[in-house]
């Protein structure tokens, strides 16, 4: 069974599980392993000795925009409206 996903690696994320993320690219949602090796043995109940291959070839690697890259300051702007009261 081949399978493809999106890795998305920052280093300097905020939070450690952002740092990695395995994701599907059609759902966007990370892959359930347990499940996916669970459908590849069966649906017969019992306990099984398995063993798992995971070969990882890169296909695309995406450019990470500029704007990512750098610390985006918006000056902050007021905005006057005219407030009317109801009568």
């Amino acid at each position: 069974m081949i399978k493809h996903y999106i890795l998305n690696l920052n280093p300097t994320a905020k939070h450690e599980w952002d740092r990695c993320i395995l994701r599907d690219p059609l759902t966007a949602k990370r892959p359930d392993f347990s499940r996916l090796i669970a459908e590849a043995v069966g649906a017969d109940t019992g306990s099984y000795l398995i063993s798992v291959n995971i070969e990882i070839q890169v296909l695309e690697q995406a450019a990470v925009p500029q704007a990512e890259q750098l610390s985006l300051s918006f000056p902050e702007v007021a905005i006057q409206s005219p407030m009317r009261e109801a009568a």
